[in-house]
């Protein structure tokens, strides 16, 4: 069966097939038309900023792609590097991003240099952009901005939503609210990490918001309900639109990939005077979360609890089709018809399925890879296989991954840095060191940059040491960066924010600076007392 995430993306993607584009006319401050032109797979897919403006035209419809046998690349990734690529058809005329920006931090290969340090990124709340596209408080935002600078943090991380971009009609994009916030970041000297955030917001954890995907889009959903995950129970999961229809026409005439790609394309012909210098990544979403996965295992309504195995989501005719093709191609029809129907249930471990029972068993594009740690230490790693990862005893899940992301310039963004394998149950066999050593290796084997985020926020000085120390990959390597979960009330408390600082500090100053951490949180005191004033002001500001 064709259900582990390679193989889904080596059989679902496809090239597109060109085609002529008319024009349309338009662009505003807060609202433009649609842009973008859906291009062939260009021969160098190095991510590069293009200088000359670009003609906002719609992508046109292609037709659904029924080959068994296609490329061996996921399609969103493929109009990701080409949306942020230059149009030239020479490689001497790409420019990589990293070039252009001219930093350390993202040169090529990625990874930091010995001595360099680590940038860290603070994660902006997830509603920093209110559902009337504006600002969500903006007095408090901009006090907390001034003060993450302070503190010397390099930049933040915004989610730049499908759903209140392009909400109303296809095509249409109102980038209101983000406007403001980039321009704000760039006048506080913060660079930005932008999330092309393709998923609903809402159900998952540490969501503390609803943003709903476009009206547009729920309105084929509901003529359509097989657009998205389903499971073998006929449960539908409205987080993400199914890879299954990745390249069928059925948005308004247009392919999910051929939306995702007009948003980008036109982020980048918005914002292209900040790409380089303010916004150094796009990373772009690749599933529910905004991660590179299945929605194995969702929370809303209470499906699935830590640490049950999750469950399939290959179930919508779409995915069925797809099982279908890949298994004829593969010379084993009997194994099309439908996906395992002795997996278990969400909340099961593996020992109680028949299944996995032990005898059975440029601006840089980066992809959020999920650190699904529970059951890790088990022979059959059920919970990341349900979730797409193929992972086991035998065979490396996420090498393969690494390797994809490498041929194309992408960082590899990994979850559960900040935990330890004994703080989690013992009895779920929860190995997060483990498996963030084995991402770790296959990043360097793949030479493909690694950058990190922690899975929950934590504040405590034995979270920022579990850090720092995973940060430090060898002896010459260490994330190329590291995104902190979340700028929030919390953080700007004042003990959290004195160890913040010190963190920041150790971070930004490299492994090769061996003082103790009592020494940097002595010196971290002074900043500590100049940003006051800020801080409280932002703390406050947050709590209303």
């Amino acid at each position: 069966m064709a259900l582990n995430l390679t193989h889904q993306i080596g059989t679902l993607a496809g090239t597109p097939i060109q085609m002529d584009t008319g024009v349309v006319s338009g662009d505003s401050t807060g609202t433009v038309n649609a842009s973008a032109v859906w291009k062939p797979v260009s021969t160098d897919l190095r991510c590069a900023i293009q200088k000359p403006d670009l003609k906002d035209t719609m992508s046109p419809p292609v037709s659904p792609c029924r080959s068994p046998v296609l490329s061996s690349m996921r399609a969103d990734l493929s109009v990701a590097c080409r949306a942020f690529a230059t149009e030239s058809p020479t490689a001497a005329a790409v420019t990589e991003f990293s070039e252009e920006v001219g930093g350390e931090m993202y040169k090529q290969g990625g990874l930091q240099e010995k001595g360099k340090g680590v940038p860290v990124f603070v994660m902006m709340p997830l509603d920093s952009v209110t559902m009337s596209n504006t600002v969500n408080r903006k007095k408090a935002m901009d006090a907390s901005l001034r003060a993450l600078k302070s503190a010397g943090v390099e930049g933040v991380m915004m989610d730049v939503w499908w759903g209140l971009v392009e909400r109303d009609q296809p095509g249409h994009y109102n980038w209101g609210g983000y406007s403001d916030l980039l321009e704000m970041a760039k006048r506080h000297g913060l660079k930005v990490q932008a999330v092309m955030s393709f998923h609903q917001c809402g159900g998952n954890v540490g969501d503390s918001v609803s943003i709903p995907l476009p009206k547009w889009v729920v309105e084929e959903v509901d003529k359509d309900q097989d657009l998205v995950y389903t499971d073998q129970w006929g449960m539908r999961n409205y987080e993400y639109i199914s890879l299954g229809c990745d390249t069928i026409p059925v948005l308004k005439g247009r392919t999910p990939v051929q939306c995702y790609s007009d948003f980008m394309r036109a982020f980048k012909d918005k914002f292209k005077d900040l790409l380089g210098d303010t916004i150094v990544e796009i990373q772009v979403g690749m599933g529910p979360a905004g991660e590179l996965r299945y929605p194995s295992y969702p929370e809303q309504n209470g499906t699935w609890k830590f640490p049950g195995i999750g469950a399939f989501q290959c179930y919508d005719k779409y995915m069925l089709s797809s099982l279908k093709a890949a298994a004829e191609s593969a010379g084993k029809p009997e194994w099309g018809s439908t996906g395992p129907t002795d997996a278990g249930h969400y909340n099961n471990w593996p020992e109680d399925t028949q299944f996995f029972r032990k005898e059975n068993g440029g601006v840089k594009i980066s992809v959020k890879v999920a650190g699904i740690h529970w059951h890790y230490g088990s022979r059959s790693h059920a919970p990341e296989l349900t979730a797409g990862y193929y992972n086991t005893r035998f065979r490396d899940g996420y090498l393969p991954i690494a390797q994809m992301l490498a041929r194309h310039g992408a960082i590899f963004n990994f979850t559960c840095i900040e935990m330890r394998d004994h703080e989690q149950p013992q009895d779920a066999l929860c190995a997060p060191e483990k498996l963030v050593k084995q991402v770790a290796s296959a990043t360097q084997k793949a030479h493909v940059p690694l950058a990190g985020e922690n899975a929950l926020p934590r504040y405590d000085e034995y979270a920022h040491e579990q850090i720092l120390r995973a940060a430090s990959l060898d002896v010459d390597k260490q994330m190329c960066a590291f995104t902190y979960l979340r700028m929030n009330p919390h953080l700007f408390q004042p003990d959290n924010w004195r160890q913040f600082v010190a963190f920041v500090k150790k971070m930004n100053e490299g492994k090769d600076v061996h003082r103790c951490w009592e020494q940097v949180e002595r010196e971290a005191e002074h900043f500590v007392h100049v940003t006051q004033p800020l801080v409280q002001e932002a703390a406050v500001a947050l709590m209303h």
